[in-house]
């Protein structure tokens, strides 16, 4: 391996890591978000509010996630293999 490329492992593992996580949160949340409408379904509306409120939290976790940590991060890696 080049040296230059193995000193970029590190970022790459952070970047896959922080697609991985806003991915799963995404995930999570739409999976929340269906239990809360099944649940609002069948009759229990508060515990439907409180799982459709969990699962924008999720949604909006992803999001900071992606713009926050993983955005600036394929930035820096781009600009690094750009050298």
């Amino acid at each position: 391996m080049n040296t230059p490329l193995l000193e970029l492992l590190p970022q790459l593992l952070e970047l896959l890591a922080f697609g991985a996580g806003s991915v799963g949160l995404s995930v999570a949340g739409l999976y929340v978000e269906r239990v809360a409408l099944a649940t609002v379904e069948s009759g229990h509306v508060k515990l439907g509010a409180w799982l459709a409120f969990v699962g924008a939290m999720a949604f909006y976790f992803a999001y900071l996630m992606s713009t926050d940590k993983f955005q600036p991060k394929l930035a820096a890696v781009r600009q690094r293999l750009a050298d």
